[in-house]
């Protein structure tokens, strides 16, 4: 029996994604990868965040969906936040890498990023047309 959970989400960019779980301090390793569950179980994914514990993180991509979902062994989660808010944090600094990317395939400039004691972000963003 499979202790391996697929949570879905809305995360179709890979750049974005890989920018964002940088900005939470994972370094994910790339490429088809055996994320490892209970008793040594593996599935596979595009994207792992290897664990200690040997309860990893993946990431893999969904065709018919068109988006990345996660894959992980919720009974050997042992990260600081549950899993909801890991994935809370991750969302908002994938929409924060998106936008910092369009605004630059725009023109803009940050002029300015502010987090806040309450989790937002303030971007401000500039361009001077000529």
């Amino acid at each position: 029996m499979s202790h391996f959970s697929i949570v879905k989400t809305e995360l179709r960019n890979r750049g974005a994604l890989l920018d964002a779980l940088r900005d939470l301090g994972h370094e994910p390793e790339q490429g088809e990868r055996q994320v490892r569950g209970y008793r040594g179980q593996t599935v596979l994914a595009e994207l792992a965040l290897p664990q200690a514990n040997g309860g990893d993180i993946g990431f893999r991509w969904n065709e018919s969906s068109g988006s990345y979902e996660l894959v992980t062994d919720l009974d050997l989660w042992n990260q600081p936040v549950p899993v909801e808010r890991f994935l809370a944090q991750l969302t908002q600094r994938y929409a924060l890498q998106s936008i910092l990317a369009a605004s630059t395939q725009e023109g803009f400039q940050v002029s300015s990023q502010t987090e806040h004691h309450d989790g937002s972000i303030e971007l401000v963003v500039t361009r001077w047309d000529s």
